[in-house]
């Protein structure tokens, strides 16, 4: 008998039973008030005049008037690289322990994002919120006795003037309860290891010493971590080993991409969960099975605006022209792309965080990520966003009997003048018909998007599709950063990135030969 699970199960569902129905607009009021609040005194507040906006009428109104958008080059510009010069209350008070270190998907040198401890406060939970959460997914009580695997980067961070860094996945796996450490795994050992590759090897040895219930990861790490274990002991797939696993909760890209591959390992289908903890703080989480939308965090340390998506108000570089109109969250409105704003607990004041979104439902404050500024593809008036290329790539896996779980595009001018959106496709195909498969893909998208359509009849000559091996996005990305925890391929290529790209994979091709 499950007496802990049952314990623990119980505790959840009670939980649920007292839980009011939530006002998402006044959490967030509320928490815009103890953000300006707090940091009033800082060197920030004081520029900014953050007391005299608690004063006024209207504060969000107010808010939106009194600051600028500040992206990350604009912040650390301005403020952030005072902390690094020894200064202390400059857009939070105290000095932050730690800095969250992210490349994203640029391959530029990493960002160094502050993390308060206020904001490792609002991530624990916010974590807690997403395991109260599970009640609503009908886990049987034995669940709640497993093991989790929590694939993300190195725990061991290193320490730089007086604070720590690393990314926000092994900060976050640091600092985990006390209570919770004999449940994660792959444990506080292995997780120390730097090399990615190593510390996957060393997970595939002890596989068979856990009993292991869910997963936690970016789907293509956890992929291939997976595929590691299932090679190493000769299974067919992962439930041989993990018998009892049941949730993945997916994070910092959309999982549909990977569907396909990720239940190919699979015995049974299990439970997926979507979550959103990026660099800058724990966004939103999925809260029941009916939908796959996640809802936004509103009472926890984060306050969020909303930009609307349009291309007049995107600059070249992915950043928001200075007049781009704001919209707080009373105000949004449903199935509309909005580029994501947040003010947090750790100093970040109207960011924008590079994420786009749309609500799916405006009482439940629930979104779901539709791509990136950077990767919205309008070279030549084709408006491509990453959920359009996304629903193009789970087409052509119907139509092929493939899996795509990787790919990349550039907007490109070849010999002839004209131009191309020139995609690769990550894909065991063989032997594929590539003008054919250009063919069906560019029909998709002028079915599936007026914009492209029209883009097609006049300056985007066609498409161009090369399919490589799914494990050459994964060198690129050992290449150009480093394997695991956050990093994510980049969907969208400028011209420049894109040589670099095609040289790779040529040299690649040359040396397999």
């Amino acid at each position: 008998m499950a007496i802990l699970g049952n314990i623990i199960k119980g505790a959840i569902h009670l939980k649920e039973t007292f839980a009011t129905e939530r006002d998402h607009w006044q959490e967030q009021q509320d928490v815009l008030v103890h953000l300006l609040e707090t940091a009033k005194d800082t060197k920030f507040g004081e520029y900014y005049e953050l007391e005299s906006i608690l004063n006024s009428k209207d504060i969000p109104k107010t808010f939106s008037q009194s600051i600028p958008y500040f992206d990350y080059d604009k912040m650390h510009s301005d403020w952030w690289r005072k902390l690094h010069e020894g200064q202390d209350n400059v857009t939070w008070p105290g000095h932050p322990s730690y800095f969250a270190l992210s490349s994203g998907t640029t391959g530029k040198s990493s960002k160094r994002i502050p993390v308060t401890d206020d904001m490792l406060e609002a991530i624990r939970a916010a974590g807690i919120k997403q395991v109260f959460a599970l009640h609503n997914f009908d886990l049987p009580p034995e669940f709640f006795e497993k093991e989790i695997m929590m694939l993300g980067s190195s725990t061991n961070l290193e320490e730089r003037n007086e604070h720590l860094e690393g990314e926000i996945s092994g900060i976050s796996a640091g600092n985990i309860p006390i209570w919770f450490r004999s449940y994660y795994k792959p444990g506080e050992e292995i997780s120390k290891i730097e090399d990615w590759d190593k510390r996957v090897a060393r997970i595939a040895e002890r596989a068979a010493d856990w009993d292991i219930g869910a997963l936690s990861g970016i789907p293509s790490w956890i992929e291939l971590m997976l595929q590691k274990v299932i090679d190493h002991h000769q299974l067919n797939h992962i439930h041989e080993i993990w018998p009892n696993l049941r949730v993945y909760t997916s994070g910092g890209v959309a999982f549909g991409p990977y569907e396909k591959s990720f239940n190919s390992l699979m015995g049974h289908p299990i439970t997926v969960i979507d979550t959103y903890l990026a660099s800058e703080g724990f966004i939103a989480c999925q809260t029941r099975p009916e939908t796959k939308a996640m809802q936004l965090i509103t009472d926890n340390g984060i306050y969020f605006e909303f930009v609307p998506f349009n291309p007049e108000y995107i600059q070249q570089d992915g950043s928001l022209v200075p007049n781009a109109p704001s919209i707080p969250l009373k105000d949004v409105e449903l199935d509309t792309d909005y580029v994501l704003i947040i003010s947090t607990v750790s100093g970040a004041w109207r960011y924008l965080i590079g994420d786009t979104i749309k609500f799916t439902n405006l009482e439940k404050a629930e979104i779901q990520i539709t791509g990136r500024t950077k990767f919205f593809l309008n070279t030549v008036g084709s408006q491509l966003s990453v959920n359009k290329m996304d629903d193009a790539m789970r087409y052509l896996e119907d139509a092929y009997a493939t899996k795509i779980p990787e790919y990349t595009i550039c907007a490109k001018r070849c010999e002839d003048g004209e131009f191309y959106h020139c995609w690769y496709l990550g894909s065991d195909l063989k032997n594929s018909n590539h003008e054919q498969l250009s063919k069906d893909l560019d029909n998709f998208l002028m079915e599936a998007n007026k914009n492209y359509k029209v883009a097609r009849s006049k300056s985007l000559k066609g498409v161009k599709v090369k399919v490589v091996p799914t494990d050459s996005f994964y060198d690129w990305n050992a290449k150009n950063k480093k394997k695991g925890g956050q990093v994510k391929m980049e969907r969208v290529m400028n011209e420049e990135k894109f040589a670099e790209w095609e040289s790779f994979v040529a040299s690649k091709v040359t040396s397999s030969h």
